[in-house]
């Protein structure tokens, strides 16, 4: 349930309403909206304290939350949720370009995408350090060495930097290098990671599983907004189907459904969704026009050497062109993307 304080309570007030939580065994999340706020009452007794809690000083309503997940839904928050990474705001009217290679390999190649991915507009550098790979064989990251250029890169070009976990040793590590946690698809089902994800302080990108339904990508959200982290963006990287033309199925559906049902911004990942870099252009400019708040997008400086999904790349030159043309479509729907610019790689040392 939430209970819905009037925006002359004090704070005692909303202290007060906390112990009464608390005296029941629940758990009270405080949600600050724009026109008022309320507190997410998390737990299995909920029905028990809801009468008494009416009466208490400073309480306008008492709302049932009918749906699985609590704190993820628009019935706790109205207004949508703007997820701050670093100085890059995800959720608001402008649209967030993340880009960078599916994986570190060196600190040349890391530098000259995170110099030509910034000039095309983007606010975030991605790249792996830990891979989980289909195959064992597969190169599997450089680990604390890449985070370590990533985070480089991410210093001397003044980007945002993201980078995905794969258990509780890698989010350790990786909460002391980077601005944003990724959760990638095989583990959005990890409770632990999670959970862990949650308590790291950490803006975290929650991708949809593999085959994951809706409601069950938002329960995985609210494992980690349950652990007091409110800075959570989704990311759609398509589905598995029967479908076998592309590497996934991109559930464009899911972005107003995810709008309707949660106040938590989504970003869609063309990349992963099709497999092929000439189909990233086509799905990005349909992502932003069914109501996406940004893109996830792998460009490497030579996708034909890349050591990990090279076919799905996008060359630095393409990702220029592609943020041209979502800048025309996002305007087109009252969003906005900062101008494309001409990559000025004098100004970086690449300094070692």
């Amino acid at each position: 349930m939430v209970i819905v304080m009037r925006l002359s309570a004090s704070q005692e007030e909303i202290a007060a309403v906390n112990d009464e939580l608390k005296r029941y065994g629940l758990e009270g999340h405080l949600i600050q909206g724009v026109n008022r706020f309320v507190i997410g009452a998390v737990g299995d007794r909920r029905d028990l304290v809801a009468q008494g809690l009416e009466v208490l000083p400073g309480v306008e309503k008492i709302v049932p939350i009918m749906r699985p997940f609590k704190l993820v839904s628009r019935e706790a928050q109205e207004e949508p949720t703007v997820v701050r990474v670093k100085d890059v705001a995800i959720g608001g009217r402008e649209i967030v370009l993340a880009a960078g290679p599916c994986a570190v390999e060196s600190r040349e190649q890391i530098y000259d995408a995170a110099v030509r991915v910034k000039a095309a507009g983007a606010k975030i550098l991605r790249g792996g350090a830990y891979k989980p790979r289909t195959s064992p064989y597969s190169f599997q990251g450089l680990e604390e060495e890449g985070l370590k250029i990533l985070a480089g890169a991410g210093e001397e070009t003044g980007l945002a930097t993201v980078s995905e976990v794969v258990d509780l040793p890698s989010l350790d590590v990786a909460r002391g290098y980077v601005d944003m946690l990724q959760i990638g698809a095989r583990n959005m089902q990890n409770f632990r990671l999670l959970q862990a994800a949650g308590r790291s302080g950490k803006p975290i990108l929650l991708k949809r599983g593999l085959s994951a339904t809706i409601e069950e990508w938002l329960m995985a959200a609210e494992y980690i907004m349950s652990e007091g982290n409110s800075q959570v963006v989704l990311c759609e990287r398509g589905i598995r189907t029967f479908e076998t033309a592309t590497r996934n199925t991109l559930d464009l559906n899911a972005v107003p459904v995810v709008k309707e049902l949660s106040h938590l911004p989504i970003l869609i990942d063309p990349s992963h969704a099709t497999g092929v870099a000439r189909w990233v252009g086509p799905m990005s400019r349909a992502a932003i026009a069914a109501g996406a708040d940004g893109l996830l997008v792998e460009v490497h400086p030579e996708p034909s050497k890349a050591l990990s999904d090279g076919p799905q790349s996008l060359t630095p030159m393409a990702f220029t062109r592609l943020a041209q043309e979502v800048k025309r479509v996002a305007e087109s729907v009252g969003r906005s993307l900062q101008d494309v610019k001409t990559p000025d790689q004098s100004r970086y040392t690449f300094a070692g």
